[in-house]
């Protein structure tokens, strides 16, 4: 199956989400050759000491939506794993405030690496992270 029409399938409930998102709370809710969306609703449960969201919560955002824009640029039977993952927060996210958005840019897709980025944002549209992530394509 075309990695984007195993997102299609995740997005219409036809396809489970993947356990990690199911665990944390967040679901991908939209995609396109290239582009993912995830987004979640913070509760307490994300919350760490100080009472914020814990940042890898996010991290986690991140490396779905990333990962899956890539897998969304893959024919069937290729698939890929995270190299790396770099997050850059700007903001806190509080238990309770309204939905974040992650979203996932595929870059480069090559031969055997792949490069994307990704930005989150509140529902008011501010920057709360930056990633980045690096990919190894595996065919």
């Amino acid at each position: 199956m075309h990695g984007l029409d195993f997102l299609r399938g995740m997005i219409d409930g036809s396809i489970p989400q993947h356990p990690t998102s199911r665990t944390l709370g967040f679901a991908v809710t939209d995609a396109r050759e290239g582009f993912v969306e995830v987004c979640i609703e913070p509760q307490e449960f994300h919350a760490n000491a100080v009472g914020s969201v814990h940042g890898g919560v996010l991290a986690a955002m991140f490396d779905t939506a990333m990962g899956l824009s890539v897998s969304s640029t893959l024919e069937a039977g290729v698939g890929y794993t995270t190299l790396d993952l770099q997050v850059r927060y700007i903001r806190p996210i509080q238990p309770g405030q309204s939905a974040v958005r992650v979203h996932g840019f595929c870059e480069y897709t090559g031969r055997r690496t792949a490069t994307a980025r990704g930005e989150a944002r509140d529902a008011d549209g501010r920057l709360i992270a930056t990633a980045s992530s690096t990919c190894l394509v595996l065919r």
